[in-house]
């Protein structure tokens, strides 16, 4: 397994540092409850709600936690929540070589070699790259050699005219389902490095795609429902290899670094790309040393 660093980001967003109780609301709004939706999910009041969002009240701590649970918030903007109330974070935020993390990297370790012969490869919240297995490399023949300079981010290494996008053979499908992937994610997490990243990725040439979303005022191929997954279909020098993805995340973290981790795992959907994917990791070296981030 090639592994990244993982760069250690902020345990809260402060700047500007809105007040606790436009922050609840905002989450509250995002999450499409009204005040009585939460005060019947958290087991308050209504009136509770509409104070501690208009300031009239002050949450306690575990309040503020009790809340954020049950709206699901993730716990890198938990910690958010407390700062703003005047409280210290609750969840740690450690890189991933530090010791205390030792037994979740072994276990990412695990999972990406135990997935071989087939690409398999961790990502933290902005799709950037951490760590990859053996066999992701070879699939990335041609790609333009800045798109795997660290950081790597997948998704534009993806849908990027220099990276995989000119030998994705139903790049209408992939790009719409990529897009529209990120577009509920941004919904969730409200991240602006996201949305920043999702313009980007609309920017790069539009493939002809069997339908269109006009909606928003721009053309964007709609996502396929046929069959029961979205393949990704690469052409290689080995002919067509066709995968479908799985995604795979730690279901008990309690530290911002490992909830945010995601574990993106290719699956072949043929026995020919099977038996392709089996002969390229015999004949493989480990490759993607270079692709680390500070």
């Amino acid at each position: 397994m090639t592994q990244a660093t993982t760069r250690r980001h902020p345990s809260s967003r402060t700047v500007p540092r809105q007040p606790v109780g436009e922050l609840l609301r905002a989450w509250r709004k995002r999450r499409g409850f009204s005040q009585l939706d939460l005060a019947c999910e958290a087991d308050v009041s209504t009136r509770h709600v509409s104070f501690l969002e208009t300031g009239r009240s002050q949450p306690s701590r575990t309040m503020l936690l009790h809340l954020a649970e049950r709206m699901d918030i993730p716990l890198r903007d938990r910690n958010a929540l407390l700062a703003a109330a005047g409280f210290a974070p609750v969840f740690s935020e450690h890189r991933l070589d530090d010791p205390e993390m030792q037994a979740a990297r072994r276990a990412v370790d695990l999972v990406l070699t135990g997935h071989e012969p087939h690409p398999a490869l961790a990502v933290d919240r902005h799709w950037t790259l951490v760590a990859a297995n053996r066999a992701v490399a070879p699939l990335l023949a041609g790609a333009a050699p800045d798109l795997l300079q660290p950081p790597v981010n997948v998704l534009r290494l993806s849908l990027h005219p220099s990276g995989l996008a000119p030998r994705i053979e139903n790049l209408a499908q992939w790009r719409a389902h990529i897009l529209h992937r990120l577009t509920r994610q941004i919904d969730v997490s409200a991240d602006p490095v996201l949305t920043a990243l999702l313009d980007e990725l609309k920017g790069y040439p539009a493939p002809d795609g069997p339908a269109v979303n006009a909606s928003n005022g721009r053309s964007e191929p709609l996502p396929s429902h046929d069959g029961v997954v979205v393949p990704l279909r690469l052409r290689t020098e080995a002919g067509t290899l066709s995968f479908f993805s799985t995604t795979t995340v730690f279901g008990t973290a309690v530290d911002v670094t490992l909830s945010e981790l995601a574990i993106e795992a290719f699956f072949p959907t043929d026995s020919a790309t099977a038996d392709v994917m089996r002969q390229a990791l015999a004949r493989s070296r480990p490759s993607l040393d270079h692709a680390k981030h500070p």
